[in-house]
């Protein structure tokens, strides 16, 4: 409780609330309209903090639990709570949503009030998934989260907006109906749409394959796994930059976050029978998408394959069954929240100054934006995974767990640092380094406070992260490996298919 108030009802509900506000508010005064996103966004993040602060560190268990009932005659439940994983989410949701209404708080000049209002209830329906421990409330903030993404992009995106739109739009909505399939063939079975219940089923092996593969619909095209990953860079490089940043820091992660709370625990054995498929798309993103991103000349574009690659590395932690694995799995998600969020950031600073995105009019920024070319070299070497930032401890730790089941699996993997590396410093170097490239950059202004504070914010979390990982380990150790054992458990007896 906080002030009275269930803590994670506040959390989801409060920049919700403040995100009505600011519409109401309109553009009469955007002024107003900006101040009180981000006092929504900072009372948000401030709301977070004591569910990490008040987190019991040794209990598997949900907690900061709220139960009502919603819709009685369905048994769906208004149900809420975090474990290990998923409080993480929460906070890096709320932090993030901070840093988007920062960064935008100048370069938005239409529609001002619709644009910080948008962001703010997309924090609040993202936290909604992270915390939902009923199957339909889960569904509802899945599919409500889509509608301001949607139209962020199709209002304030470039030049191919619509299409752009239209094709996330689609690709997460039609990926998601099988889901709802499941959830609905889970109700029939139990009568409830208790996600915690469903863990507990007995279910053969070809019910849970089925079930996995309905899940895998939605969460792959989500994560996005190779090959339903197309709609991620036409969304990336027509979005705003604050949309940019919350679809790689949070929706990404929206995918992964589902197969733990899902396909692992619900279909254990499903899982194990398919662990071979996943493994095999997750370094097909980590090889093959990792060199489509050398190849890329449009900054973000780049950055967006990046992340698809690097989110081959979360899959594969997962499936690969064993604890060091699972654990770098998620510090990867979470640092990727960071690095990914940063360098588009870092694209958005150049591109409000000389309004293009391709690498090729760029050269020598180091030499008219000192400042800033020392977070954009940071923030690239992270992605790169550069020991002493969060790029590292993530992929090492998966690296570690693979080589445990399979020395391929781990050599394949590896080939990222070398991937990412390349295309990294390919775009650093003709971007940053050099003669200043043309009458453009010549006249490039370094950054502002405001943009210097956002920076300055993702830098210390790449660089605490990345040189004492320990807050962040020892929160998910516990759960990670209360779900390790859980899947290890047969569901299905002899499993007969």
């Amino acid at each position: 409780m906080l002030f009275g108030m269930p803590l994670l009802s506040l959390v989801i509900w409060l920049p919700i609330f403040f995100g009505v506000a600011v519409l109401v508010t309109g553009d009469r005064n955007a002024f107003a309209a900006r101040w009180l996103a981000l006092i929504g966004a900072g009372l948000g993040f401030l709301a977070a903090i004591p569910l990490y602060t008040q987190f019991n560190l040794v209990s598997p268990g949900m907690q900061f639990v709220e139960l009502a009932p919603w819709i009685e005659t369905f048994k769906i439940n208004y149900h809420l709570g975090v474990d290990g994983i998923s409080v993480l989410f929460i906070l890096l949701t709320s932090f993030t949503t901070v840093l988007v209404v920062i960064a935008g708080w100048k370069v938005i000049e239409v529609n001002v009030a619709q644009y910080m209002a948008a962001f703010l209830i997309m924090s609040g329906l993202m936290i909604g998934v992270f915390a939902a421990l009923d199957a339909i409330l889960f569904y509802v903030f899945w599919e409500a989260m889509l509608i301001p993404m949607f139209i962020a992009i199709g209002v304030w995106g470039g030049v191919r907006r619509v299409y752009a739109s239209i094709k996330f739009f689609l690709y997460t909505l039609l990926g998601s109906l099988l889901m709802l399939v499941a959830f609905i063939y889970l109700y029939l079975k139990t009568g409830h749409f208790e996600i915690l219940k469903y863990h507990e089923l007995s279910l053969s092996l070809k019910e849970q394959v089925l079930i996995f593969l309905a899940f895998f619909t939605a969460f792959a095209v989500k994560v996005p796994m190779w090959p339903v990953h197309t709609w991620l860079p036409d969304a990336h490089v027509e979005a705003p930059t604050g949309g940019s940043v919350v679809l790689a820091a949070i929706m990404l992660k929206l995918g992964a976050y589902g197969f733990l709370r899902f396909s692992l625990p619900i279909a254990p054995d499903g899982s194990h029978f398919l662990s071979g498929f996943m493994i095999t798309l997750s370094l097909i993103a980590v090889v093959y998408i990792g060199l489509v991103a050398l190849v890329q000349t449009d900054m973000k574009k780049l950055i967006a394959y990046s992340s698809i690659s690097h989110m081959g590395f979360v899959t594969l932690g997962f499936f690969i069954f064993n604890a060091i694995g699972m654990e770098g799995a998620l510090v990867q998600m979470i640092s990727h929240g960071f690095i990914s969020g940063a360098l588009f950031l870092c694209v958005g600073v150049m591109y409000d100054r000389v309004h293009s995105r391709n690498i090729s009019d760029y050269g020598g920024v180091a030499n008219k934006m000192p400042m800033f070319a020392a977070f954009f070299v940071l923030f690239a070497m992270a992605n790169a995974g550069l020991p002493a930032t969060s790029g590292f401890v993530g992929e090492f730790m998966v690296i570690m767990g693979a080589i445990k089941v399979n020395f391929w699996y781990a050599f394949l993997a590896a080939t990222t640092l070398i991937f990412g590396a390349a295309y990294t410093l390919w775009m650093v170097k003709r971007v940053v380094f050099g003669a200043v490239g043309n009458d453009h950059v010549e006249h490039m202004q370094d950054i502002s406070s405001r943009e210097f504070l956002v920076l300055a914010l993702l830098a210390v979390a790449v660089l605490a992260m990345g040189i004492y990982p320990k807050p962040f380990t020892e929160v998910m150790h516990v759960s990670v490996n209360n779900l390790l054992a859980h899947v290890a458990l047969s569901k299905c007896g002899a499993c007969a298919w």
